[in-house]
């Protein structure tokens, strides 16, 4: 007899986001792979934390005996301090935020579904998202065993994405009591901006109806349509009273910060009872990463003057990408839909409009991966890219927008992003050719 893996493990498959990369590792050609699949940010940290990562073995570094010991649970006070210093540097009031580090964002996640959601296996107060959402949230939420519900947003013809009225919202809430409503104010993976009139009126019903908002901030910062910095953490009282006290951010150090590889995130919220559930939750994890939390505790030290500049480097650098990309798809594909490129760094590619009614993202992405590719000057390329129907709360995925949609990433560097729209033509012609 053998022994019993487990239901869930049984039907658990890759992630829609790890999936292209797994399936070309198989390849045993010489085609070499530009992948956007993943948001994994080539570009170098900030200055002071390369500095302390030089530094690891030097005379002022905790490390230098080779000794590294568990920190607090809550995470080294230098770290902490540090997350407080990038909020407040957007012109937030930090003073009465808490702040637990953990292992990515994807441990915040994990710790916000277990302190907002109802019982293990049950579908009491789910978490309410807008769809499509990041994929994160559904597969931790399936690990945790509880529910999650959307409700969703269409992309036009434009390429702008239509959030849900607050009507039909408030309808979705009344029905299936969520424990909390995520936002995702530079959102991942469409682009979209949230105005803070947007996020003024979401923050009302979580008021209304006695629930929390959760909101993913590991973007704040990346927009590019000149309006000023969004964030649950400059709402208060006086705009939308009863707010104070039901906020929870998920925050990272991986994409603004570029320190992906250093699995350093945090949950950060302005209500004392959660914070402290939280903590003692996550005693069973011990901490995280230490030397991921010194390095990224550099920022700690940093002026607003500093981090300021380094978020005009940060969109200076994407938002000249996202705009000339998006125009080149739009010139080489005639009739692709792509989302409008105000936050964040991805965008949506939509070929309903030029596709076979059979079309299916996630076909076109294996075929990319395990046997497509194109002749370029320098060398046969495929393109990694990831099917948005992972990004749907959709059981129904021939009938889900995500069939014809895939995500792209603007995190290779520029010269192998630029080959990106090109690359897509090809491998879409010859997909369509089979």
């Amino acid at each position: 007899m053998r022994p019993v893996i487990s239901e869930y493990f049984s039907s658990r498959e890759p992630s829609v986001i790890r999936s292209a990369q797994i399936d070309f590792s198989r390849r045993r050609d010489n085609v070499r792979a530009i992948n956007v699949a993943i948001g994994n940010v080539s570009l170098p940290m900030h200055p002071a934390m390369i500095e302390r990562m030089k530094g690891l073995g030097g005379l002022d570094s905790p490390f230098r005996h080779g000794v590294v010991k568990y920190t607090e649970t809550a995470g080294l006070q230098e770290t902490r301090s540090a997350f407080l210093n990038i909020i407040a540097s957007s012109g937030f009031t930090a003073d009465a935020l808490q702040v637990l580090i953990t292992e990515g964002g994807s441990q915040a996640i994990e710790l916000a579904l277990l302190g907002v959601c109802g019982a293990a296996g049950s579908n009491e107060r789910p978490l309410l998202v807008i769809d499509p959402a990041y994929t994160n949230y559904k597969a931790m939420a399936a690990r945790l065993g509880r529910g999650v519900i959307s409700i969703a947003r269409t992309l036009q013809e434009d390429g702008t994405f239509t959030l849900p009225g607050i009507s039909e919202m408030e309808r979705v809430i009344e029905s299936s009591n969520p424990g909390a409503l995520l936002v995702i104010p530079y959102d991942n993976p469409t682009g979209q901006l949230y105005t803070r009139d947007m996020l003024i009126s979401l923050a009302r019903l979580c008021v209304k109806h006695n629930i929390w908002l959760v909101s993913d901030e590991a973007y704040r910062e990346l927009q590019y349509a000149g309006q000023g910095t969004v964030s649950i953490w400059g709402l208060s009282n006086r705009e939308v009273p009863g707010i104070e006290g039901r906020r929870i951010s998920i925050e990272s150090v991986s994409k603004v910060w570029n320190g992906c590889g250093l699995r350093i995130g945090a949950l950060v919220t302005d209500n004392e009872k959660f914070y402290r559930r939280a903590v003692a939750e996550n005693t069973a994890n011990l901490c995280s990463n230490a030397i991921g939390q010194y390095i990224f505790g550099a920022l700690a030290h940093e002026s607003n003057r500093d981090l300021i500049q380094w978020y005009e480097k940060q969109r200076s650098y994407y938002g000249n990408m996202l705009s000339s990309l998006n125009a080149e798809f739009k010139r080489l594909l005639p009739g692709v839909i792509i989302s409008r490129p105000d936050a964040a760094l991805y965008s949506v590619v939509d070929v309903r409009r030029i596709a076979a009614s059979t079309f299916d993202a996630f076909d076109f992405v294996r075929y990319c991966a395990s046997k497509g590719s194109v002749q370029l000057t320098d060398g046969r390329y495929t393109l990694l890219v990831t099917p948005m129907a992972g990004f749907y709360n959709s059981e129904q995925e021939l009938i889900s927008p995500g069939r014809t949609q895939m995500r792209i990433a603007y995190v290779e560097s520029l010269e192998n992003m630029k080959k990106v729209p090109l690359l897509f033509k090809e491998l879409f012609a010859g997909f369509s050719g089979n």
